[in-house]
């Protein structure tokens, strides 16, 4: 089975749109998406610096922007599942059909500007811990006030909370914990600190016509698959206060019979996680168009099979 995944935030890097905008079609179609959402897409995904894209409102429409783009470039493509880490639910929401590109791409606008409204109110920030055990881990950071806002697998959980919280975890690691690496993100989503956010989002998703999946979708909430488009835009308001538990979307992954798994633009993240939680399925990152060739031949395998 095929699965086709889509990266959360910190995953954009500067100039990382540039190569996908010489792609046939691409550019007018960035355009079409920045005029719907009033965001220069091209300029954020091409010139910006790291700290431009840092900015929660600009990150999320570019990376929801960045995954459509890449997948279209794939080709008609018909993946056994799809799921997203974070931002990445709502591009997978497209992929699913539960929404239409712009629908998309709207509702991503609004959420990062309503989470970045949120993360103003208090600074806070979000560091990845690599290594441990997460029965030893989780309760360390429940005792420092901290939330594990994602459990990714594979060894790695992001902790949120105050950056006066963080700089204690420095300080006092959980043991067996080898790092704790600072992510490019400007608050502690996933965790209380977003709730101003959530009422914002559900105000947004009123307005929306949700189809029920094509394929199956799997969510962060629990690692289940939900089968209406009701269900996936409620949780998509949900999540961005709770938890991203991706750790059960890849043991959802292996118990539907994954032999392989395609990270959308810009990839790396998910596949990484995947190469130590899943052994034996394959997996391509799309980083640039120039890794398009190796993907549709993976695509082209998985049909053949």
């Amino acid at each position: 089975m095929l699965v086709l995944v889509a990266p959360g935030q910190g995953a954009q890097t500067p100039g990382f749109l540039t190569p996908w905008l010489e792609l046939p079609g691409a550019a007018d179609r960035i355009a079409a998406w920045s005029d719907a959402i009033g965001l220069d897409l091209a300029h954020y995904g091409t010139q910006a610096d790291a700290d431009a894209i840092r900015d929660t409102a600009v990150a999320q429409p570019l990376l929801v922007a960045a995954g459509l783009l890449s997948a279209a470039a794939l080709g008609d493509i018909a993946p056994g599942a799809v799921a997203g880490h974070s931002v990445g639910e709502i591009t997978a929401a497209a992929f699913a059909g539960v929404l239409d590109d712009t629908a998309a791409l709207r509702l991503v606008r609004k959420r990062g500007l309503a989470m970045a409204d949120a993360a103003a109110i208090t600074q806070t920030g979000m560091s990845a811990l690599l290594g441990g055990d997460p029965e030893t881990t989780v309760p360390h950071l429940e005792k420092l006030g901290l939330t594990p806002a994602n459990v990714n697998g594979a060894g790695q959980i992001v902790a949120a909370g105050t950056l006066e919280q963080l700089a204690t975890l420095e300080a006092d690691k959980p043991e067996g914990v080898r790092r704790v690496v600072a992510l490019k993100v400007a608050g502690a989503f996933h965790t209380a600190h977003m709730a101003p956010a959530v009422d914002a989002l559900a105000k947004a998703a009123a307005g929306l016509t949700p189809a029920d999946p094509t394929v199956r979708y799997v969510s962060n909430k629990d690692g289940q698959v939900v089968d209406t488009g009701a269900e996936v835009v409620s949780r998509l308001v949900g999540q961005v206060a709770n938890p991203v538990r991706w750790d059960l979307c890849m043991r959802t992954f292996e118990d539907l019979g994954a032999t392989t798994l395609i990270e959308v633009c810009p990839g790396g993240t998910l596949t990484g996680l995947a190469k130590r939680a899943l052994p034996g399925v394959r997996t391509l990152a799309l980083k640039t168009p120039e890794d398009l060739d190796a993907a549709r031949e993976l695509v082209a395998e998985h049909s053949a099979a």
